[in-house]
């Protein structure tokens, strides 16, 4: 799922993003709540309508930015970098001042206000946005911090899953579905716990969230604990999490949909996803290497940077002359990278032949090669 924070793709318009082959957005409770509120988006039809979008959303639950205000982003938490707050574009920083039973009280970025949002709250803003899966508020517990807080914070996660859940029965939309967040840290009992916890609550379907562990090896551990506890009958989403390696990973542990803003935000900094056995996945095009290069940025790639003839020199001209049609030459280009390889993991498990998909990919072969996709079916 493309990232449409603020109710846009970055660089793109919706056509363009479902031309690509996408068939629904990731919408944000938090910043939507801010600005432009919920009730004007609500008076123009709902998110979908709002942003000329021809498909679904799912809005995420708001629960990420509170923890991004008070801890940082994860790798914030993992290098022992200072907490950076959300920002506004003038620069005005937001910040937690309390989490209690109740919900969160912050300070807006947008206008210094003290505003709150708690369960209700961001089940009655997904409502007003009428996204068709509405995510559940949750505490994303950050890493560095003792057991004990831990497992105190995924518990209220789970209450306040229980108040999500009986609101929106009582008050939300009946076309819209409810997925619960499973938190625990990086404790094998209680990602675990979380997750029977979650699958028993009646909710439509599952998001794996939180601090996942200081590197890929531990994140996988952490996602497998979850997903061997999950019903193969409900959906399970990854959130934010989208770089290539993950992806074919997060397939073959059992996850079926993703969140990330990787490809778009990896673009707007001149970096294109190419095929790397080396496990990079990326090239950078504002670097000299790309300056007389006549190359597409992937040969036989049929995104509109690529099959449209734009050499990589052009767009390191265009990235040096700080020119915005390079941003979205490029954003285009990962989109579809990413849009391709997921149907080759989708065709791959439809023919039994995951691992083999996956080994090609990994080695190095362009999704949508026939190398990759050669028996499969379309």
């Amino acid at each position: 799922m493309p990232l449409a924070t603020k109710g846009a793709v970055k660089t793109l318009e919706p056509h363009e993003v479902a031309a690509l082959g996408y068939d629904i957005l990731l919408g944000n409770t938090f910043h939507l709540f801010l600005e432009p509120g919920a009730e004007l988006i609500a008076r123009h039809g709902g998110l979908s309508a709002f942003m000329n979008w021809p498909g679904p959303v799912l809005t995420d639950s708001g629960g990420f930015q509170v923890f991004s205000m008070g801890h940082g982003t994860v790798a914030d938490e993992i290098k022992a970098r200072p907490p950076r707050a959300p920002q506004s574009e003038g620069g005005r920083e937001g910040a937690i001042l309390a989490i209690e039973e109740a919900g969160v009280r912050f300070r807006s970025y947008t206008d210094g206000v003290e505003r709150f949002m708690g369960p209700e709250t961001s089940m009655e803003v997904q409502a007003s946005l009428h996204s068709d899966i509405a995510l559940a508020f949750d505490e994303c517990t950050p890493f560095h911090v003792p057991r004990e807080y831990t497992e105190s914070s995924t518990e209220r996660t789970h209450r306040w899953l229980a108040r999500c859940l009986a609101w929106h029965g009582e008050h939300g939309p009946s076309d819209q579905l409810v997925f619960g967040i499973v938190q625990g840290g990086v404790y094998e009992d209680l990602r675990r716990a979380s997750a029977r916890e979650v699958a028993a609550s009646g909710c439509a379907g599952i998001a794996i969230g939180g601090s996942l562990g200081q590197d890929k090896a531990q994140m996988y551990e952490v996602v497998g604990w979850a997903v061997a506890e999950l019903p193969q009958e409900l959906p399970r989403h990854l959130l934010g999490i989208g770089d290539v390696d993950d992806l074919i990973r997060g397939v073959e542990l059992g996850i079926d949909t993703f969140d990330c803003a990787m490809p778009t935000r990896i673009a707007r900094h001149g970096m294109a996803l190419v095929p790397d056995p080396e496990g990079r996945w990326r090239t950078d095009l504002a670097k000299a290497s790309a300056r007389d290069s006549h190359e597409p940025i992937l040969e036989s790639c049929p995104c509109p940077a690529c099959a449209g003839g734009y050499s990589r020199a052009y767009l390191h001209h265009l990235l040096r002359s700080r020119e915005l049609t390079a941003l979205r030459l490029i954003t285009l280009h990962n989109l579809s990278f990413v849009a391709r390889l997921m149907a080759d993991l989708r065709a791959a498990l439809a023919a039994g032949e995951l691992a083999a998909t996956a080994a090609a990919l990994r080695g190095g072969a362009a999704p949508g090669a026939a190398s990759v996709t050669a028996g499969l079916p379309d």
